[in-house]
């Protein structure tokens, strides 16, 4: 079997998701990176729901960052107002997934601000 980009991509990903499961008491802070954008969501895995999300494609983010929707600082808004929808929602406790992306750049920068924003990893 060829490995190609997407196939080693999805299998970083299983090998995060075998260790980190989302629970009511400590929910899964997932993120997805794409090239333009960054999303991020609080997920309860047992009751396959989104309790919270946020993206620098939402209509607010977009004004306030002004063109710069996949960069450092995109990153840490988008954190910030993640962790203020999830503290909203009385959550604070999470577990971090970062998916098949090394934590570094856009995705460290996402944790530091929803870290320092209120929420316990």
């Amino acid at each position: 079997m060829k490995r190609t980009k997407s196939i080693q991509r999805r299998r970083r990903h299983w090998r995060v998701r075998a260790r980190v499961k989302g629970s009511p008491e400590r929910p899964r802070l997932t993120v997805f990176r794409s090239n333009k954008y960054i999303y991020a969501q609080v997920i309860d895995d047992t009751a396959g729901q989104t309790l919270a999300a946020a993206s620098s494609n939402q209509k607010a983010l977009k004004e306030q960052l002004g063109g710069k929707l996949c960069s450092v600082d995109a990153a840490k808004l988008v954190g910030k107002t993640l962790a203020e929808a999830a503290k909203g929602k009385g959550i604070s406790k999470v577990c971090f997934d970062r998916g098949p992306y090394k934590y570094h750049g856009r995705v460290k920068a996402l944790a530091d601000a929803a870290r320092e924003a209120g929420l316990e990893f």
